[in-house]
């Protein structure tokens, strides 16, 4: 199994890690990876008791025995507070970012091309991790999750580490007009060009960790303190899921999970 840390978050005292497609029991995919692959949500598209057991292989790789806290995540820009250990687990609110600073808990969002990033306070030693897909993103999930961590806890972004985790890249994510249209009804005309490469009529490229980058910076992060992962998950299948690529071709893909906690 490999699960991909970000060494400056981990230094500054975070637990935190972004998962692969490896070392799992599910099979996804008519390949030589079947039966192998790390799936880590979904419900839908894979046994219960696979995802329980991926999860588990997935926690066993941090030092401490940490309780997840996930969401029913839904391309929106609500955020979720975990403010007790009762409260950690799946949880069926309508959220896509999860904030705490609890002991204990990883906080965590599913991904399979979308943007997960993972925020770390260590002053107040709070902690979130965002999923920021296009939708997400054209509506500013990462201002307003750190927005939520200043009002809950109290944190100056200037504090905060932010990891950019692995998601499909402005080479490969080819978006239409609906995209585009979304960021320049919430976007300056100048920052939205800067994201889009045009293809064809109508359609164009967009760089979503660059969008994310420039939404971290404008809420106060250091450039200095962001931290991004060169992966992208529609070119590395052989690492990562990416529901672009798998989910029209064979019907289903898994999910990667991005979590973060004190360690």
């Amino acid at each position: 199994m490999k699960v991909l840390i970000c060494k400056p978050l981990e230094g500054a005292g975070f637990a935190n890690g972004f998962s692969t497609r490896l070392g799992g029991v599910s099979t996804l995919q008519p390949a030589e990876t079947s039966g192998t692959e790390l799936n880590l949500a979904g419900f839908s598209e894979d046994s219960a008791e696979k995802i329980h057991e991926n999860r588990r292989r997935f926690l066993a790789a941090f030092d401490r025995p940490y309780k997840l806290a996930l969401a029913w995540q839904v391309h929106g820009d609500a955020i979720r507070v975990v403010r007790s250990i009762e409260e950690a687990g799946d949880s069926d609110e309508r959220v896509d970012a999860v904030a705490s600073d609890l002991e204990n808990v990883l906080v965590g969002v599913k991904t399979a091309d979308c943007v997960p990033v993972l925020l770390g306070d260590p002053r107040t030693r709070s902690f979130a991790a965002v999923h920021a897909g296009w939708r997400g993103t054209a509506q500013s999930i990462v201002k307003k999750a750190i927005a939520k961590m200043v009002e809950d806890f109290g944190t100056d972004p200037g504090d905060l580490l932010a990891t950019i985790g692995p998601a499909a890249s402005g080479r490969c994510y080819e978006v239409g007009q609906d995209v585009i249209d979304a960021f320049a009804a919430n976007s300056p005309a100048a920052a939205t060009e800067a994201y889009f490469k045009p293809t064809r009529p109508g359609h164009a490229l967009v760089d979503l960790h660059l969008a994310n980058r420039d939404q971290l910076i404008a809420s106060g992060v250091s450039d200095k303190n962001i931290f991004t992962a060169p992966f992208c998950t529609i070119s590395r299948t052989d690492l990562f899921f990416s529901y672009r690529i798998e989910k029209s071709k064979h019907g289903k893909t898994g999910r990667l999970l991005s979590v973060i906690g004190r360690l």
